[in-house]
């Protein structure tokens, strides 16, 4: 595929990738006769689909799921990728499902949503929701705040230290 197909062709999203790759496939990889199987591959597809089995009703679910506590900083790891939680839940426990299309945790003691983002196969980002980020920064401003103290004359404190 990296010396045939991919060369000197462009593509607007991994939907258009997926289209020109099966009319690749379906004009020149699987029309020619393969040494391996000794036959051309979409013959030998249409036989074995004779004799397939159908698929079991309902199909398995293939949806990856584990729990993870939200981090002082707010992230998931998926693959190498990093994607935001809700700060808000910082502490708390959330479910994690990773789909083929998409990433969802939901709070497992509330049910509220955590997150929900569309999943890159690209390696090594780190992806951030627009309200994650807004979160993040209204928590920040609320513990950079100084607190209100008293500016007291320091003869106060001579009245108290007896001499």
């Amino acid at each position: 595929m990296e010396s045939s197909f991919e060369p000197g062709r462009r593509f607007a999203n991994e939907a258009d990738f997926q289209a020109q790759l099966d009319g690749w496939f379906r004009e020149r990889a699987n029309a020619r006769l393969h040494r391996v199987i000794r036959a051309v591959p979409v013959e030998r597809l249409a036989l074995e689909r004779e004799r397939m089995r159908p698929l079991p009703d309902p199909l398995r679910d293939t949806d990856r799921c584990f729990t993870v506590r939200v981090p002082p900083q707010p992230y998931v790891r998926v693959d190498t990728n990093d994607y935001s939680l809700d700060p808000r839940l910082a502490g708390r426990r959330v479910e994690v499902t990773v789909g083929q299309r998409a990433i969802r945790a939901v709070a497992l003691d509330s049910g509220e949503l955590a997150a929900s983002h569309r999943r890159v196969f690209a390696r090594h980002q780190t992806f951030t929701a627009p309200e994650h980020q807004l979160a993040i920064e209204r928590l920040r401003d609320h513990r950079l705040r100084r607190p209100e103290v008293e500016v007291r004359p320091l003869r106060r404190y001579d009245q108290l230290i007896p001499a």
